[in-house]
C-alpha cells in the first residue's frame, strides 16, 4: 500500500464522505467503559452510554463523557430511560501491569524495527511511527489506564489474538501492532482514518458509526496521528528533494 501526504482537502473530503453520526442520532456504548465513568444511561432506543455524570440544561438531559463540563452528548429528557451509578473497576492485578525490567530502546533500534515491520506488512515506516508517537511515546514499558501495553499499545486480547505472549518486548509489540493495522487499512480499504479510528475505538465503534465515532478521544488521536505522518512525510520529501541529482 502506498500511502502519500495527506493534505486538508484530502483529509476534509474523507470525512465528508463517511457517514459520522453526531449527538443528535442514535448513541451506541462504547466498547469499554472509560476508567472514570461513573454512570450508566440507558436510552429509549435501547443504547447505553457510560458517562461521567449529567445534568439538564435548557430542558435537555447533557451526558458529560469526562470531568469536565465540554465534552458531552445532549438528549432528549424523555429519552433517558434509566441511570445507573457504575462502581470503579478493580485495579488490574500487579503482575499483568509489570514491565519487562531489562526492557532498552534506542531510536535506532525503534527505527529498524518500524523499518522491518512496514517491509513484512507494505505500511508506510512514517505512518507506524507516528503511531507510536501518539500511543506510547516510544516508551516500550507504556500502560495505559485501560491496560493497553507498550509501544504501540496492544490490549491483552488483542496481543494474545496477535501472538504476542509479552507487549513489553518492544519487536513483539512492534509486529503485533503492525499486524493489527495492517488488518485494519485492509478492513477499510486502506482509509487511513477509520483505520486509525479502529485502531483506537475498535472495529465495532467504527462499523457501528459508518464512520469515526463521535468520541472526543478517539477523533483527537485521528487528527493527531495524521497531522504527525504529514509531518513526517513532508520531512522525507524535503530531504530527498535537497539531495543533488546523479550524474
Amino acid at each position: 500500500m502506498k500511502l502519500g501526504v495527506l493534505t486538508p482537502e484530502v483529509i476534509l473530503g474523507r470525512l465528508l464522505s463517511m457517514r459520522i453520526l453526531t449527538a443528535g442520532c442514535s448513541m451506541l456504548l462504547t466498547l469499554a467503559a472509560p476508567a472514570w465513568a461513573a454512570e450508566s444511561v440507558t436510552l429509549s432506543n435501547g443504547f447505553d452510554v457510560q458517562c461521567h455524570h449529567h445534568a439538564e440544561v435548557q430542558g435537555r438531559v447533557r451526558l458529560f463523557l469526562s470531568p469536565g463540563e465540554d465534552n458531552y452528548l445532549e438528549v432528549n429528557p424523555e429519552d433517558v430511560t434509566s441511570v445507573e451509578q457504575v462502581p470503579d473497576p478493580p485495579p488490574p492485578p500487579a503482575s499483568t501491569a509489570k514491565a519487562s525490567p531489562d526492557t532498552k530502546l534506542s531510536p535506532t533500534d525503534l527505527g529498524e524495527m518500524l523499518a522491518n515491520a512496514g517491509k513484512v506488512h507494505n505500511l508506510d515506516v512514517d505512518l507506524l511511527a507516528s503511531v507510536v508517537k501518539a500511543e506510547s511515546g516510544g516508551n516500550a514499558r507504556a500502560v495505559s489506564r485501560t491496560g493497553a501495553r507498550g509501544l504501540m499499545q496492544l490490549m491483552p486480547s488483542t496481543a494474545a489474538g496477535l501472538g504476542v505472549s509479552d507487549s513489553f518486548e518492544p519487536r513483539q509489540n512492534v509486529r503485533g501492532g503492525s499486524a493489527y493495522l495492517d488488518a485494519l487499512l485492509t478492513r477499510y480499504n486502506d482509509n487511513i482514518a477509520l483505520a486509525l479510528a479502529a485502531y483506537n475505538a475498535g472495529p465495532a465503534a467504527v462499523d457501528k458509526y459508518h464512520g469515526i465515532p463521535p468520541y472526543h478521544e478517539t477523533r483527537a488521536y485521528v487528527a493527531r496521528v495524521i497531522h504527525e505522518f504529514n509531518r513526517r512525510v513532508l520531512a522525507r520529501q524535503t530531504v530527498a528533494s535537497a539531495k543533488p541529482l546523479p550524474h
